[in-house]
């Protein structure tokens, strides 16, 4: 895990799932393909917030321990657990396994912990919390799946307080519809496949009235999520879609008391 850059304002981007690193033991007890696990990350994410002043960087896999479920919930055992897929030489996963997978969850919660802590001290604050999502899930060669489902960017706020951070929320939409690709204005939708999960409760619960977070899904249009070659130009300019969010946010979150 890596914290980057400069954490003396009021907005963090965190990039959980983009990792793909396994510990020796989990590498051994798993069977999943590479290009498999590969295509079920985040890959990238961590470049669409390479812009944001304060960064948390996550290089672990999710399939070693999932940090946007519960802890009883984040490391997958069997199956039923994780689409379907099948994981494990063994199931369920082995319970010292899980604990010690448990163990790196509650390391990562502990440290952003403290430097959360620190920036909530000085007032209201944001978190970009960036993912990104599949769309061409049955197969290579087969249509993309419908953009009236699939928006370029869903924003989750199932659980931000509106009665405090309306105008936060209305003020990221409102910049990220301004920016555009070569495939023209940025389709920025509300909730409509994810609305934000344990990290966005986690901080909702602790820093109430202080913290708000912004789950980004970006959708894979920036790369071919079947042979994981990126279209460059495209991160590129998501990723300067996204920093160009920054001034509007922050303008509106200096008007939250």
């Amino acid at each position: 895990m890596t914290f980057a850059g400069d954490w003396s304002g009021q907005l963090v981007a965190t990039a959980i799932h983009t990792g793909h690193d396994l510990r020796p033991e989990v590498a051994e007890a798993m069977i999943l393909d590479e290009a498999t696990r590969l295509r079920e990350e985040d890959p990238h994410t961590d470049t669409i917030g390479a812009l944001i002043p304060a960064r948390m960087v996550v290089h672990r896999s999710r399939f070693e321990v999932d940090l946007n479920r519960l802890l009883e919930d984040a490391v997958y055992r069997t199956p039923e657990d994780c689409w379907g897929l099948e994981v494990w030489r063994d199931n369920p996963l082995p319970d010292d396994i899980v604990r010690r997978s448990q163990e790196v969850y509650a390391s990562v919660y502990s440290q952003l912990e403290a430097r959360l802590d620190e920036v909530a001290a000085r007032g209201p604050f944001v978190v970009y919390d960036v993912h990104s999502y599949n769309h061409r899930r049955d197969g290579a060669d087969t249509d993309p799946e419908p953009w009236q489902d699939n928006p370029e960017v869903n924003l989750g706020t199932g659980t931000v307080d509106r009665k405090i951070f309306s105008s936060v929320v209305d003020a990221f939409t409102e910049a990220m519809r301004a920016q555009s690709t070569d495939a023209g204005p940025i389709d920025v939708r509300e909730n409509v496949k994810f609305e934000g999960r344990a990290l966005a409760w986690w901080v909702h619960e602790r820093y109430a009235g202080r913290g708000v977070v912004l789950a980004l899904e970006f959708k894979k249009t920036f790369m071919d999520e079947w042979t994981g070659v990126v279209d460059q130009r495209r991160l590129d300019q998501l990723q300067a879609a996204l920093a160009a969010t920054q001034e509007p946010v922050l303008a509106a979150l200096r008007e939250v008391d």
